[in-house]
């Protein structure tokens, strides 16, 4: 997809790592301009107190053939957001893609914790950084995105609507947040479609993010070594995948077919034939409903 985006304007909010990292690197090496956000910087790190910056990811993108610019934003804050639209405004003009992918709630839910037993504080701040980020950043964004034609937004959570809708997802405030941002993307397609923009919904599968690859001790190259500890850790998948997902969204003329849709980078692999960066294509969402939560023994071999 090198040079598929040429000339074209993208801000990835949650830029710092994971799937934010990726999209922004892919967007950068497909020839965009790319506004990287974040709140952990080479001046200071958020509460994450983790090493990757915006700096970091700005400069990724740039070295994959972008061109990339860090800004540091709490998106929680909203006039440090408008402040950053309109500086795109002022530098570039105008906004073709907006990729909402702010988190920051890691350390903030319980694995199977009910509401009664989970720390309220926590559970309140994680759902603030889930979805009031997103809404805050919309508001400001998308009258920028709203002055051409063919604008998209690309809301990242966790799990497809099909599957979210059946299954219990970790906890209450966990599964409130990552639902609440597919019914984003349903409210934006029904406000945006109509005015010439489209609007998704995208989820990962099991992405081997920064935080995922130190939590089971292994690095992107001996990634497998996890496999007799994690067996379903066979279908993960790299940061870039999700990268080129958005790519292959943002270079469909026809894009606007997906609107209001819930979307993941494995299916789109399917529809548009991209691959992660071994060759493979790994349809984690399918492999989790057919293989992993029936409890069969792991075996990739039919979803990658």
């Amino acid at each position: 997809m090198s040079g598929a985006l040429d000339g074209k304007i993208a801000l990835v909010a949650g830029a710092t790592r994971g799937a934010g990292r990726g999209i922004a690197v892919e967007l950068g090496a497909a020839g965009a301009t790319v506004y990287v956000t974040g709140r952990s910087t080479r001046a200071g790190r958020s509460e994450y107190d983790r090493p990757e910056t915006i700096e970091d990811t700005a400069d990724l993108v740039t070295a994959a053939g972008g061109h990339g610019i860090a800004v540091p934003t709490d998106h929680l804050v909203p006039s440090q957001v408008k402040a950053l639209v309109d500086r795109i405004g002022a530098e570039q003009g105008r906004l073709d893609l907006l990729v909402n992918d702010i988190w920051g709630g890691e350390h903030l839910f319980d694995w199977d914790a009910p509401v009664w037993e989970h720390d309220l504080e926590k559970g309140l701040r994680l759902l603030r950084l889930a979805v009031e980020t997103h809404a805050i950043t919309s508001h400001h964004a998308l009258p920028l995105l709203l002055r051409g034609r063919g604008g998209l937004v690309v809301e990242v959570t966790d799990g497809t609507a099909e599957y979210n809708q059946e299954t219990y997802r970790v906890s209450f405030f966990y599964d409130l947040a990552k639902s609440s941002v597919l019914r984003m993307a349903f409210a934006l397609g029904h406000e945006l479609g109509p005015r010439g923009a489209t609007a998704v919904a995208l989820t990962p599968g099991w992405m081997r993010s920064e935080i995922m690859l130190e939590q089971f001790g292994v690095t992107e190259e001996t990634w497998r070594d996890a496999l007799d500890r994690v067996p379903h850790f066979c279908i993960s998948e790299t940061p870039s995948y999700t990268g080129r997902a958005v790519v292959a969204l943002a270079a469909d003329p026809g894009v606007s077919r997906w609107n209001g849709r819930s979307l993941s980078s494995g299916g789109l692999a399917q529809e548009y034939g991209f691959t992660d960066v071994d060759g493979s294509r790994p349809d984690a969402w399918r492999y989790i409903t057919e293989v992993q939560d029936p409890g069969k023994p792991a075996d990739a071999s039919r979803y990658r």
